[in-house]
């Protein structure tokens, strides 16, 4: 629960040290206090089954908030690329298998594209930004590239060695963080988001409001 008065609390639902700082960079000069889930104690995971990259994010997002009882922010990215009809798709995260790690993924798609001439991929971000009573905002953005047929680059995470943004001849890889922001699938859904953030903390404060009210009408009942 919120104090009163203090800045309201959004849990960025993910362990992923690089998309929380990124999130966090983005929306530092609001007045509201960013967590992420390595700021809690272990929690269960939601079961990750949408058939979109929509309804994953909403997943993420609501298990999230109902679970701490907080507006929670969660995204579901991936690469989708032309000449695998879209794969890895939703799989990104887990292309490889569960545990993949960025290299394990990395691998299977090269593999996956060894002979291919087509190497156009876009990026895709859905962020969902849910309350505990389930009501939810959701932004999508893509960014469109190439993939390559070797790593470039140290920065980053993901596809992100992989992945060329054409109109900077860099892969995301070689780009500063904030450098990548500007082009970025999950740059632009968070910008989509930044501007139109302070009607967001107005939603946020009325949800919450909405919430006080039900738990109110709940302990009155009980005390009949």
């Amino acid at each position: 629960m919120s104090i009163p008065g203090a800045d309201p609390i959004v849990v960025i639902a993910t362990k992923n040290s690089g998309k929380s700082a990124e999130i966090k960079g983005v929306l530092k000069d609001f007045p509201v206090l960013l967590k992420d889930l390595n700021d809690f104690g272990p929690l269960a995971e939601p079961v990750e089954d949408g058939a979109t990259f929509e309804e994953n994010a909403y997943k993420k997002a609501g298990f999230t908030a109902r679970v701490l009882g907080l507006p929670a922010l969660a995204d579901d990215s991936g690469l989708q690329v032309q000449a695998l009809a879209g794969a890895p798709g939703i799989h990104s995260a887990r292309y490889a298998g569960p545990g993949a790690t960025d290299s394990d993924n990395n691998l299977k798609l090269l593999k996956a594209l060894s002979g291919k001439a087509n190497r156009k991929a876009r990026f895709c971000c859905v962020l969902s930004l849910a309350v505990p009573s389930g009501a939810a905002l959701t932004y999508e953005a893509f960014c469109e590239g190439l993939v390559l047929d070797s790593t470039r680059g140290d920065h980053g995470f993901g596809y992100d060695p992989l992945f060329l943004y054409p109109q900077m001849g860099k892969t995301f890889a070689e780009m500063s963080t904030e450098q990548k922001l500007t082009v970025s699938h999950r740059g632009l859904a968070l910008r989509e988001l930044k501007n139109e953030f302070e009607k967001i903390l107005q939603w946020l404060q009325l949800r919450q409001a909405e919430e006080e009210m039900r738990r109110g009408a709940n302990v009155m009942c009980c005390d009949k």
